[in-house]
């Protein structure tokens, strides 16, 4: 990512921005959503022309401008709590901005490909002009064949970027995004090759394939891959011990349940060195590891999350999934451009602004390919927590 990685600021705050042409620039989420303002001269988007069809779904929001949402309301018949909290924070978007810009039509995809195309074709049907969601990538597959079909863009929630492209974007914690930040720190710490240890998963592989592209463009090369079948590290760690002088960081895309057994292997091996992690390192698991102290890792800034985890409990009386936070930021974003973005409020100008929007995990903007840019944090484990190294930037450089 072509960041400038700027002072750190510990709340998101407000700030009043215009939204005029190609200088568009927009703050979503923080302490006090209603600040979110555009020019008194800007009109609201325009609903579609002619009577409009009856609304599905459950809907939110009064606004001219309908946006469909599709989430895993469900599961084999049982309700979803990651649904469920993605569904209540879509409401807390409405709540304090988007409401009077946009009217949200929801509904459940069962979280099955099949579902998914129905939700997005009965959305569209009624009016849709955005679609937001669904969360998982087989889904999301079947709803973007119908949004393309129909002309309209999509913003997603799957982290597999197979399934982006343009007019389906991702808003999701994208591991190519960890993978940059972490490398570029590292060797702006003087790191100058790289050694990775990585389990025969489909994570795993995206994650190993970008950081050893992006290793490459930063000139440190990841001399040493050693991979190992989900819950067997010991050989790989008895590999990347044998090869000990050849690089001075471990890259290690591990989720944080496996975390404890490639720990166990690298201290049985007296593997000594710099680990290197992606943001699901996040997690208590890895945290309170003895030998995880002074590894770095990427993610977001926690303090934005914790804001809105804030916000989420005093409205619901419980706390939010992580992915919560993803459904927030996209109601928020529908809500602004659907205000200040005329009559075509989702074209690809507005959703690919080199500018970015900010939102409850800081800033972030589309490409046209469909991925997505964040601003993430560097992280050292110290003392049993997750401390900034790096702080988050709180825009991005030069466009």
């Amino acid at each position: 990512m072509d960041v400038s990685f700027l002072s750190r600021e510990g709340r998101m705050v407000l700030s009043r921005r215009a939204l005029i042409g190609g200088g568009l620039a927009i703050t979503l989420a923080g302490c006090n959503s209603s600040s979110l303002l555009a020019p008194e001269a800007a009109p609201p988007g325009a609903a579609p022309a002619g009577a409009p069809a009856p609304a599905v779904g459950e809907t939110l929001g009064t606004g001219p401008v309908r946006v469909g949402m599709i989430l895993p309301l469900t599961q084999n018949g049982a309700p979803s709590p990651i649904g469920a909290s993605m569904r209540n924070a879509a409401q807390l978007a409405i709540d304090e901005f988007s409401g009077p810009f946009i009217t949200l039509m929801i509904q459940d995809d069962r979280s099955s490909p099949e579902g998914a195309a129905e939700a997005a074709k009965a959305e569209i049907g009624a009016g849709a002009q955005l679609l937001l969601g669904p969360l998982y990538a087989n889904n999301v597959r079947q709803a973007a064949s119908v949004a393309r079909g129909a002309g309209k863009p999509m913003i997603a929630f799957s982290t597999d970027i197979g399934v982006a492209g343009p007019g389906v974007f991702l808003l999701s914690f994208l591991v190519e995004t960890y993978d940059d930040r972490i490398a570029e720190f590292a060797v702006s710490r003087g790191k100058k090759a790289f050694a990775a240890m990585a389990p025969q998963t489909d994570y795993a592989n995206a994650a190993l394939a970008e950081f050893q592209q992006v290793a490459g463009r930063l000139n440190a090369p990841v001399a040493v891959v050693a991979r190992y079948p989900a819950g067997q590290p010991q050989e790989a760690a008895q590999q990347i011990a044998a090869a000990g002088g050849q690089f001075d960081a471990l890259f290690i895309p591990e989720q944080a349940d496996g975390m404890p057994a490639v720990a166990s292997a690298l201290a049985a091996s007296g593997v000594k060195t710099q680990l290197l992690g992606t943001g699901v390192w996040n997690d208590a698991r890895v945290l309170r590891l003895p030998q995880m102290q002074g590894a770095w890792f990427a993610a977001p800034d926690s303090a934005g999350f914790d804001a809105f985890a804030q916000k989420y409990k005093a409205k619901f009386g419980s706390q939010p999934t992580r992915l919560a936070t993803l459904s927030y930021d996209a109601v928020s974003l529908a809500g602004a451009l659907a205000r200040g973005a005329g009559p075509d409020p989702f074209s690809l100008q507005a959703l690919t602004n080199v500018n970015g929007f900010n939102g409850a995990d800081g800033v972030f903007r589309f490409r046209s390919d469909g991925w997505n840019e964040r601003g993430l944090a560097v992280m050292e484990i110290d003392n049993n927590a997750a401390v900034v190294v790096s702080p988050a930037p709180r825009s991005f450089a030069g466009g």
